[in-house]
């Protein structure tokens, strides 16, 4: 659950105005550290949010494990996709922190067995998650497959369909209450990467979030995706508010890191800041070249000024 600024861990306090339709109230919690020190060579010491780095798009020349070790060694903290084939251990060995992670293998929030088998993986997922000590667990409308695409595409999603989601993101919200995590259900863009994605819009995982109305379930708010297929980014994340568990990045065309596109990064960084946030913001986005340039790119995009 994201922190907000000018409270005190364990208050209480409503949406900042004009951040979201719902006045209802939420706890305010202690930002994660990022694990930065003085030896680092990337400081976050002006930065107000927590910055990740998804391990799947970046050092790409390295082994997985080497690239999130390589993440935590420039203070930033670290993302993962599917767990199931990764060494746990040798993660966990790395010393990094990591902030979110994809919340289930299989199945998909639309048909009937699908959605067991979801909720099944989902409890293999937390305690993976427990191992890492990671806080968020991520989800989709459905499974994609290493293109991308939907295992199980739908064309039209209809109002059964909206009522299965609900009553399964409700059982989620629950399980994540038990096991003292947080799942996020990610918005995604059908016009360019994912065709066919139930509930991939941001204003859908907003609808749904609202609906089940749990700390427990939040929004993971991809800023590339929502520009893809909505754009008006500011109001966007104003209006989505207190749903927000986590805000994930890269720019437009090309999804690289901020600052090779048409997104203007600092503008966002600011809008967060002001309307209190100071979670994770993730970078979840290819290199344009190198790296490690990459992420200082990323890091001066939130610094606010």
């Amino acid at each position: 659950m994201p922190a907000y600024r000018g409270q005190t861990p364990g208050q209480w306090r409503r949406c900042p105005s004009g951040a979201g339709h719902c006045p209802r109230l939420h706890r305010v919690v202690p930002a994660r550290p990022t694990g930065g020190g003085v030896t680092r060579s990337l400081r976050m010491s002006s930065i107000p949010f927590t910055l990740a780095v998804s391990a799947e798009m970046v050092f790409l020349d390295l082994p997985f494990t080497e690239r999130v070790r390589r993440i935590h060694e420039l203070g930033f903290s670290a993302e993962i996709w599917s767990w199931a084939n990764k060494d746990i251990a040798a993660l966990a060995a790395t010393g990094a922190n990591f902030t979110s992670m994809t919340g289930y293998t299989h199945g998909n929030l639309t048909d009937a067995n699908a959605i067991q088998h979801l909720l099944d993986s989902a409890r293999e997922s937390v305690a993976v998650a427990a191992r890492l000590n990671c806080p968020s667990l991520n989800l989709h409308g459905t499974g994609l497959d290493d293109k991308g695409l939907p295992v199980n595409p739908v064309a039209h999603v209809n109002g059964r369909m909206w009522l299965s989601a609900c009553k399964t993101l409700e059982k989620l919200a629950r399980l994540g209450e038990e096991a003292g995590r947080v799942f996020l259900l990610e918005n995604l863009n059908t016009e360019v990467d994912h065709p066919g994605t139930p509930f991939a819009r941001a204003e859908d995982t907003l609808a749904l979030i609202e609906a089940v109305g749990s700390p427990h379930l939040k929004m993971n708010l991809d800023l590339y995706h929502a520009q893809i297929g909505e754009g008006n980014l500011i109001e966007l994340i104003q209006r989505s508010g207190s749903a927000i568990g986590e805000i994930q990045v890269a720019d437009v065309p090309g999804r690289q890191e901020p600052g090779t596109g048409e997104i203007h990064y600092p503008a966002i960084a600011r809008a967060l800041f002001d309307m209190g946030y100071t979670g994770v913001v993730g970078l979840e986005g290819w290199a344009s070249g190198n790296s490690e340039a990459a992420l200082e790119r990323f890091k001066k995009a939130f610094t606010l000024a």
